[in-house]
């Protein structure tokens, strides 16, 4: 049988109730201190008493028949409630031991005592042992009582054995927060590191009087506590140990909320296991748990630093991620064989000015399986550095976002545009022999429209609808007007968008005009020239919304690491989800086919010659051409896919309706849009090892990239918020009674008298 210490608190006694029986061996003495009796009965009935002020109620209950007796606790102390520990014993004895402790005697694990505190000390000695045929049986339904009186009350409280006896709760104080001479650290940090949590536990504050690196001083901060600890270096090892402890605190402890010791730098060390499982965490739930967990209150600013610096240690900081730069860009280049990947400094300070990122898989997948559509957008940075992320994205066969390139500038205007786009020119130069004649859809700003017209010169450059569409809403901010701006964008002829437009005119003739200003060709599908197949807006931010904002407050290494672990995840579910695909078309164009077919049923189809046909329905009379892939509603033109007139002329001549496509939208097609692989990239730890041999990752080495002048400015970013109700409506004209000019006030007024 394991050997276990029991050990009850002070002044706590304890009772074997009715129907206990204690059977000793042979050879076998029991001792009782003073004033305590031990009293054997014909039935081997015992009772113990022992005085004690508060009722306690443990439950003991048989777990094994086994003729060792009693078995209480398994690999370690058990303790009750008020700090009782229980377990096996060989060997039994009781002692009295005068002297009144205030604390809880430790005992060995293995010390064969038990022990009862405060003048009722119940000690296994080594030489008592209790034999084989030794038995100590509790019967079910035993019942122990501990009461104020000398006297015991058997059916106060049952006590019943398990093993193991579980811990109800611990009141003594952790004994990592406790002091005593002695007491030995690894270092003098790890001393220091110590006292401050033993501080912050015991709700004092410290004041350091000495502290180098071989001694360690320390006094409690409030006036007149004679609290004092001494810690000093042990000769010829790093350990610290703690000297003197100079009396007990007689301050009571801090009485504001605060604690001096409570560091950014501890706040980082409370928090940091929560961060590394939840690094979204908020610095206001950072200072709630401190709140709940030590009863401190921090201010805002300590915890999103203690924040800070753990994320910084996680993922590196701002300022290693632009110094890092150009072996990140040898890294992806390495890993991803015909990327590209470029960083750009200012020629006098090289501070970073541009980085320019497009995977091989992603060239790859537009040029040869996506539509030749692009849109352009930018997202704003929220890191420490500012800065703005161009994006160039692509649509694939399914309708899904495709980015293509990314631009990482340190501020937005007009020649980083320039800059982006012709970087975008030459890799799509570099990579196909005949360039494909481009339609792009942007906010059209004048270092877009720059930038396209030096770059892609013969391309289609269309407004972005989201763009035109916010501009509309914030000049006239009524919904039915915006509405039917989109529907007169969606019409497909000419005789559609004048509709719409005059319904714009006798709701607003300004709306009306508004419209007018700009040019149909550049934004209106019966104008446009180019083929958007269907897409009006670019809507990339938004589209990316879910994770490319939480990517845009990192550090630009990690920020492009998110982005290209999500392309490389979505290459594989794309790729994996289109190899169960069993149709011809990609899910999306096989709906819009089978709403053509349900509309052609009911068409009636007058074949001209064997390319062409006249279908009348219920809207009119349309003439197809399905050699020219044409139809005169252009929907067969714009979209790429055969409109239901063009679908009913193909029927009445038996033709395959799924030929007549565009390749772009067959499955075939899709698979080979994420047919490459967008590749990992080893941690940073191991770039120089796996450049080593590389002439250029040599050179790469001694660019040093630092941070952009664009540096966040302090506090919080002021936001102009305008109520829904205040859209619209016509801003109050102030007057100045002071110079009687309009725009200010009397009290701002600055004009000379």
């Amino acid at each position: 049988m394991t050997n276990r210490d029991l050990m009850l608190g002070q002044n706590h006694n304890l009772a074997i109730g009715h129907d206990q029986q204690l059977v000793m061996g042979h050879d076998h003495n029991m001792d009782l201190s003073q004033n305590h009796a031990l009293e054997l009965g014909p039935a081997h009935e015992h009772h113990m008493d022992l005085g004690q002020s508060h009722d306690h109620e443990l439950g003991l209950e048989n777990a094994h028949d086994q003729d060792h007796g009693l078995e209480m606790g398994q690999t370690h102390d058990q303790e009750g409630e008020h700090g009782h520990s229980y377990g096996h014993e060989h060997e039994l004895s009781m002692d009295h031991k005068p002297e009144h402790d205030d604390r809880e005697l430790p005992l060995p694990e293995h010390n064969h005592e038990l022990v009862l505190s405060e003048n009722n000390d119940l000690t296994v000695s080594e030489n008592q042992e209790f034999d084989e045929n030794t038995a100590l049986t509790v019967v079910q339904n035993t019942e122990m009582g501990i009461e104020s009186a000398d006297h015991m009350d058997i059916e106060q409280s049952q006590l019943m054995l398990s093993t193991p006896v579980i811990q109800a709760r611990v009141v003594a104080v952790n004994p990592t927060y406790e002091l005593s001479v002695g007491q030995e650290f690894p270092d003098v940090k790890s001393c220091r590191r110590a006292l401050r949590d033993a501080a912050i536990a015991l709700h004092f504050e410290m004041q350091t009087i000495k502290s180098d690196k071989t001694r360690f001083t320390a006094k409690c901060a409030s006036e007149g506590c004679p609290w004092r600890i001494h810690a000093a270096k042990l000769p010829g090892v790093p350990t610290f140990t703690i000297r003197t402890i100079h009396e007990n605190h007689t301050c009571g402890g801090i009485a504001h909320l605060g604690h001096q010791q409570a560091s950014v730098q501890w706040v980082a060390n409370s928090v940091e296991q929560r961060l590394k499982e939840n690094p979204n965490c908020k610095p206001k739930e950072i200072l709630e748990e401190i709140h709940r967990v030590h009863g401190i209150t921090l201010s805002y600013k300590q915890a999103w630093r203690g924040k800070e610096r753990i994320m910084a240690a996680m993922r590196g900081s701002f300022e290693e991620g632009y110094r890092l730069l150009p072996q990140y860009c040898e890294q992806l280049k390495r890993t991803n064989p015909g990327s590209i990947a470029s960083v750009y400094g200012s020629p006098t300070e090289n501070c970073f000015q541009r980085l320019f990122i497009s995977f091989q898989a992603c060239i790859y997948g537009f040029l040869n399986a996506c539509r030749p559509l692009l849109g352009l957008d930018r997202t704003y940075l929220k890191s420490k550095y500012l800065g703005t992320l161009l994006l160039a994205t692509g649509f694939d066969g399914d309708g899904a976002l495709f980015p293509l390139a990314f631009g990482v500038v340190d501020e937005e205007n007009d020649d980083n545009w320039m800059w982006f786009l012709s970087e975008l020119h030459n890799l799509l130069e570099i990579n196909t022999e005949n360039m494909p004649r481009l339609t792009i859809l942007s906010n059209r700003q004048k270092g877009i429209v720059d930038g396209v017209e030096a770059n892609f010169p013969t391309a289609f450059h269309g407004f972005c609808m989201r763009h035109l569409s916010d501009s509309f809403r914030k000049e006239f901010n009524n919904t039915l007007l915006v509405n039917l701006l989109w529907e007169a964008a969606n019409a497909l002829t000419v005789i559609e968008f004048e509709a719409k437009v005059l319904e714009i005119e006798e709701i607003s003739q300004d709306a009306a005009y508004w419209i007018r200003r700009i040019p149909p060709r550049l934004w209106a599908t019966a104008y446009f020239e180019g083929q958007r197949f269907g897409h009006l807006t670019a809507n990339i931010v938004e589209s990316l919304n879910t994770w490319i904002l939480e990517a845009s407050g990192l550090p630009i290494i990690q920020m492009m690491e998110c982005i290209r672990r999500q392309l490389m995840t979505w290459f594989n579910e794309r790729r994996e989800t289109s190899m169960q695909w069993t149709s011809i078309l990609v899910p999306s164009a096989e709906r819009r086919v089978a709403e053509a077919l349900e509309h052609a049923r009911t068409y009636q189809v007058l074949r001209a010659n064997e390319a062409e046909f006249e279908v009348i329905s219920h809207e009119g009379t349309n003439i197809v051409d399905i050699r020219n892939r044409c139809c005169l509603c252009r929907g067969w033109q714009l979209y790429g896919l055969p409109c239901a007139h063009a679908v009913a002329a193909l029927l009445s001549c038996r033709q395959n309706v799924h030929r007549f496509t565009e390749s772009c939208f067959t499955i075939a097609t899709y698979r080979k849009t994420y047919s490459q692989t967008i590749h990992p990239i080893p941690d940073k730890s191991l770039w120089k090892e796996l450049s080593e041999g590389d002439p250029n990752a040599t050179n790469v080495l001694e660019v040093v990239i630092n941070p952009p002048k664009s540096l966040r400015p302090p506090g919080r970013p002021r936001k102009k918020r305008v109520r829904a109700e205040d859209r619209g409506r016509v801003k109050r004209v102030v007057h100045c009674s002071r110079c009687n000019q309009t725009g200010h006030f009397r009290t701002t007024c600055a004009a000379p008298i």
